[in-house]
C-alpha cells in the first residue's frame, strides 16, 4: 500500500493503516459480518469510475449506489475516480455535472476530486506517468512486451482472419524481439505499442455468478496460424488504455470490492491475468445484471430518458425516489415495504443481487415518488419545501394575478399551496401534473356538467332539497371555526336518514322491530352521506378528484365555499324557485346567522 506524502497530511485526513485495521477488526466484531454470507468480514474499499464522455444515467447512477452502499452499510470508504484518459470523446461539461448529480443524490465520495485523499490524484489524466512505470515494470519482467507493427499490418491481419471466418488475435511478430532492440527503438521514438502477455485467462469467482470466465487457453491454434489474446496496454500515444488504468488505479488505491455491470464480465478475466503478472491480489468482482425495457432491450446510455437531468429536472423526481428505484434494479430484500430513503438503504444494504436481465418497470418508479412526497409533507422536510417551491413558481408563471386575487385574499401562493399540498400529496407526482389535478382551487370558474343525483336498487335518488338543506347548514360555520375538524365532524354528524325518501327504509314491516328500525337508519344514512359527498365535491370543484371535502373547505375558506355552494344550488333548483334563492341566500346573510354547534336536525 503507497504511504500519504506529507504535504497531503495538511490538507486531508484519512485513516493510517494501522488504525484502519484496527477498525476493520473492531467493526467485524461488533457487527457480526462474518455470520452474513451477503456481505464482506472488513469494511470494504469501493470505487465509481465514469467517464466524462457521457452524463450520469439510471444504470451508471445504479453502479455508483452499489458501490457506496457496499463501503456505507460495512463501514469502508467510498471512492470516486474519473477516467479521462479519452480526452478525444471527453465532453466540456460532463466532469462537473457527474459532481453535481452525484451530489443531488446523495452520494457523497470520501475520496476523490474536489476533496482529495491520500491515494490521488484521483483522475486519471494526472496519472500517466505512473501507468508508464508500472508497464515498464511489466515489460522487464517479461509479461508484456512492445509490439511496433503497423495499423496496416494489424488492420491487414483482422481482414485476413475475418475473411477466413476465424476469432481475432495477435500473432505474437513483436513478442520475441530482444529486449535490446525493444529499448534502442523505443529511444528513437518509434511508434509501437505496450501489450500484455496473456499466457491465460484464469476462472474468477463473482460475488453475484460464482465461479466464471472462460479460462480461455494461452493461445488459439487454427488452420492457417497461431494468435494470442494479448491486450495493448499502452497505446501508441503513450497513454494507457481502459484495462491497464483501471488495474493500476484500483491496485494502488487499496480497493476491495468492484461492484460494475455485467457487459464488463468478459473484461474480467483479462484484468485477473494483470493482476496476476504484477502479482497483486486482485479485488473482489460482483457484476450487476442488465438493466433492459420492457421488450427485453437494454436501455440505451445514450437515451435521454433515463439521463439524471431528464429524471430530476424535466420530471421533478425527488433524489430520494430515484436513489430508491435504482436500489431495486437487481437487488432484493426481505423488508416488509419497498419505499426505502438513502440512510434506511445504508442500514439493510447487502449483496444479494439477482442473476440474469432486470426490467425497469417506471410504473414503479411513480409509486416511489407518491411515497416518498407523502413521507416529505409528513416531515416537513426539505424536499417538502422544494415541492411548495416548483408549485408556487409553476402557479405565479401560468396564472394571472387576477385570477388568483379573489381566491388567495391575503394569503400567499406559498401559504395557499401548503394546504393543498398536504391534503393531496398522495397525488404528488410532477409540479405540473398535480397543479392541473388541482386546477379547481386556483380559478373562481368552474365547469360543472349537469348535476343527476344517484338512484340504485330501484329506489328514489336522494331529493336535491335536502342537500341543499345539508350544504346551507355547513355553510352556517364562522371564520373562526372554519377548519378541516369542524367540517368533518359537522358532515359526521349530520343525521341524514330523516332527510331522505320513505323508500330508502328496507319495508314498513322491518320498522316495528328496533334493531331492524336501527339498521334501516343507518343504511339510509349511510346513502345519504354519500349523495352529500358527491353533491359537495360537484358544487366545490365541478365533481374533479382531490382532496377530502373538508380539507377542500378549509383551504378554500368561507368566502369561496359558500359562494360555490350557492351557485351549485342555483344550478340545481327549479326556475321558480331561483329568485327566491337570490334574495334569500348568500354568504352575505349567512354570515349574520349564529352557529348552531351540533348541525344534526332534531
Amino acid at each position: 500500500m503507497r504511504r500519504p506524502s506529507p504535504g497531503l497530511l495538511a490538507r486531508h485526513s484519512w485513516i493510517c493503516t494501522g488504525c484502519r485495521v484496527r477498525a476493520r477488526a473492531s467493526y467485524s466484531s461488533a457487527t457480526n459480518l462474518g455470520k452474513s454470507k451477503n456481505l464482506p468480514q472488513t469494511p470494504a474499499r469501493t470505487r465509481f469510475a465514469p467517464s466524462p464522455t457521457g452524463y450520469l444515467h439510471l444504470g451508471s447512477l445504479r453502479t455508483a449506489l452499489f458501490n457506496y452502499l457496499l463501503a456505507k452499510r460495512t463501514g469502508g470508504q467510498f471512492l470516486l475516480r474519473i477516467e479521462d484518459t479519452d480526452q478525444k470523446r471527453t465532453i466540456p461539461d460532463a466532469e462537473q455535472r457527474l459532481y453535481d448529480d452525484l451530489q443531488w443524490a446523495g452520494l457523497n465520495w470520501d475520496e476523490g476530486p474536489t476533496i482529495g485523499g491520500p491515494y490521488g490524484p484521483y483522475k486519471q489524466s494526472e496519472r500517466t506517468s505512473t501507468y508508464r512505470t508500472h508497464a515498464h515494470d511489466l515489460v522487464s519482467n517479461g509479461h508484456a512486451y512492445r509490439c511496433f507493427c503497423s495499423s496496416e499490418r494489424l488492420d491487414s491481419l483482422a481482414r485476413h482472419r475475418n475473411a477466413a471466418g476465424l476469432s481475432v488475435g495477435y500473432d505474437r511478430q513483436c513478442a520475441n524481439i530482444s529486449a535490446a532492440e525493444s529499448e534502442e527503438r523505443a529511444s528513437k521514438d518509434e511508434t509501437h505499442v505496450v501489450r500484455l502477455r496473456a499466457n491465460n485467462y484464469p476462472m474468477f469467482n463473482d460475488l453475484v455468478y460464482g465461479k466464471t470466465g472462460q479460462n480461455r487457453p494461452k493461445s488459439k491454434l487454427d488452420m492457417i496460424e497461431r494468435v494470442w489474446d494479448d491486450p495493448i496496454l499502452v497505446k501508441s500515444d503513450g497513454h494507457p488504455t481502459y484495462h491497464l488504468a483501471n488495474v493500476v488505479d484500483d491496485h494502488l488505491m487499496d480497493i476491495t470490492h468492484v461492484i460494475r455491470g455485467t457487459e464488463w464480465m468478459p473484461s474480467t478475466p483479462m484484468h485477473v491475468a494483470l493482476y496476476n503478472a504484477f502479482n497483486w491480489t486482485p479485488p473482489s468482482f460482483g457484476h450487476v445484471p442488465l438493466l433492459v425495457d420492457k421488450e427485453g432491450q437494454k436501455l440505451s446510455k445514450r437515451n435521454a430518458d433515463i439521463d439524471l437531468s431528464s429524471f430530476k429536472d424535466k420530471q421533478g423526481l425527488f433524489p430520494e425516489t430515484l436513489v430508491n428505484f435504482a436500489a431495486l434494479l437487481g437487488w432484493s430484500h426481505t423488508q416488509k415495504s419497498d419505499v426505502f430513503n438513502l440512510e434506511e438503504l445504508e442500514q439493510i444494504f447487502n449483496l444479494k443481487i439477482t442473476r440474469g436481465n432486470t426490467t425497469v418497470a417506471f410504473e414503479k418508479l411513480w409509486f416511489l415518488q407518491k411515497a416518498h412526497a407523502q413521507r416529505a409533507a409528513a416531515t416537513n422536510s426539505p424536499t417538502f419545501q422544494d415541492m411548495i417551491t416548483r408549485l408556487s413558481n409553476l402557479v405565479q408563471e401560468n396564472i394571472p394575478t387576477k385570477q388568483l386575487k379573489p381566491i388567495l385574499q391575503s394569503r400567499t401562493v406559498s401559504d395557499y399551496i401548503t394546504p393543498i399540498l398536504h391534503a393531496d400529496v398522495k397525488s404528488y407526482t410532477t409540479a405540473s401534473e398535480f397543479l392541473q389535478r388541482n386546477a379547481t382551487f386556483f380559478t373562481t370558474t368552474l365547469t360543472r356538467q349537469p348535476y343527476i343525483p344517484t338512484s340504485a336498487n330501484g329506489k328514489e335518488p336522494i331529493p336535491m332539497n335536502a342537500l341543499h338543506t345539508a350544504a346551507a347548514a355547513l355553510s352556517l360555520v364562522p371564520d373562526a371555526h372554519w377548519t378541516v375538524d369542524t367540517h368533518r365532524a359537522n358532515i359526521s354528524s349530520y343525521d341524514g336518514c330523516n332527510a331522505a325518501p320513505p323508500s330508502l327504509a328496507e319495508s314498513e314491516s322491518s320498522k316495528e322491530e328496533a334493531e331492524d328500525s336501527k339498521k334501516a337508519r343507518l343504511a339510509a344514512d349511510k346513502r345519504f352521506k354519500k349523495e352529500l359527498y358527491h353533491y359537495l365535491r360537484w358544487a366545490l370543484s365541478g365533481g374533479a378528484p382531490g382532496p377530502g371535502i373538508p380539507e377542500t373547505m378549509a383551504i378554500l375558506g368561507r368566502q369561496e365555499s359558500v359562494r360555490r355552494l350557492n351557485e351549485g344550488k342555483m344550478l340545481t333548483t327549479e326556475p321558480d324557485e331561483g329568485e327566491k334563492v337570490k334574495k334569500d341566500d348568500g354568504p352575505e346573510k349567512d354570515q349574520n346567522k349564529a352557529w348552531m354547534g351540533s348541525l344534526a336536525p332534531r
